[in-house]
């Protein structure tokens, strides 16, 4: 497990609800990077509130 993982599953869980949140696109290497980090955190929900 990474170091900081608690903290690391919130920023890249954070990342995700703004990207949707705001309708903007993700790259290849972030979505890589973040499919990376989040699959260490198993129970870790993103909640997301849509901007209208």
């Amino acid at each position: 497990m990474l170091p900081f993982a608690g903290y690391h599953c919130q920023y890249a869980g954070g990342w995700v609800a703004d990207k949707t949140r705001y309708q903007l696109s993700v790259g290849p290497d972030e979505k890589a990077a973040l499919s990376q980090i989040l699959s260490n955190c198993p129970d870790s929900p993103i909640e997301i509130t849509l901007v209208h």
